[in-house]
């Protein structure tokens, strides 16, 4: 590991065990702070000790603790009814990153990196999840998934924040979805993700994920005809340019994506 400059590491098993000293960090997977330097990290408050249940399956929806790895979301059983359910796998699959990863590695953890790929927020903000964030000031707050991310790699969240779970409500969880994605190289890191999501009454909410610094989500109260989705789709402001693929190439396959999303969804429901 590279932080060289860690001298305290606590295990932390109440709320009051969060607030954070200075130099401290919360610790949940670990996967991403501990394969950077983060030389201005000096201490570790380890989360994955609070008596917190990783998933939690009720009438209302699925609630994902912070301590729920992306390994542990997968292995739910098939809930009746929630054929949403699978796009959690089709994300993590997504990822650059191997099933040791997922062992380790967190669904709330990938939420708060934010980064543009971040592949378990696009799903997340695909099915109208809400972060349940415990402030350092001691109050709760709940804010959509999809408005946490402000870049790559940057979060509405303060100091001292930790989000405490996902809470993922059961209507969402009752569409059919799809997932498309598209990258330079075979294996490399996804330059455009769009995923979808049909509901019973046929709304569809689509999601920009990968191209843009932040998810781009556009809303229609009936399947649109494809040349309006891509227009809605193509009309975000935040398409960027990078070594894994410019801007004007990232808006023009996101459109071509969108309309594959929507005849998935179309087709599920035929």
């Amino acid at each position: 590991m590279d932080l060289t400059a860690v001298t305290r590491y606590r295990r932390a098993t109440t709320r009051a065990d969060l607030l954070l000293a200075p130099g401290e960090r919360v610790l949940a997977g670990g996967t991403w702070l501990f394969s950077e330097p983060n030389r201005d990290v000096t201490g570790l408050v380890d989360i994955m000790s609070m008596p917190w249940q990783p998933l939690e399956v009720t009438d209302a929806g699925l609630r994902i603790g912070a301590t729920c790895t992306i390994a542990r979301l997968l292995a739910e059983p098939q809930v009746a009814g929630w054929s949403a359910q699978p796009l959690f796998g089709d994300a993590a699959n997504a990822l650059l990153a191997s099933f040791k990863i997922w062992n380790e590695a967190t669904v709330v953890g990938n939420v708060c990196r934010a980064f543009a790929a971040a592949a378990m927020l696009a799903a997340c903000a695909t099915l109208d999840a809400t972060a349940e964030i415990w402030g350092a000031d001691g109050n709760t707050r709940h804010v959509p998934v999809a408005s946490l991310p402000t870049g790559n790699g940057t979060n509405t969240l303060q100091p001292g924040d930790v989000i405490r779970a996902i809470d993922v409500p059961a209507r969402a969880l009752r569409g059919r979805t799809s997932l498309r994605k598209i990258a330079l190289a075979e294996l490399g890191r996804s330059g455009a993700v769009v995923t979808g999501r049909r509901d019973p009454d046929d709304a569809i909410t689509v999601v920009v994920t990968a191209a843009t610094l932040t998810p781009h989500v556009v809303s229609f109260p009936v399947p649109p005809a494809a040349e309006r989705l891509t227009e809605a789709v193509r009309a975000a402001t935040d398409f960027y340019t990078d070594a894994l693929g410019t801007a004007d190439w990232r808006r023009h396959v996101a459109g071509v994506l969108a309309t594959r999303v929507l005849e998935d969804l179309m087709e599920a429901h035929a």
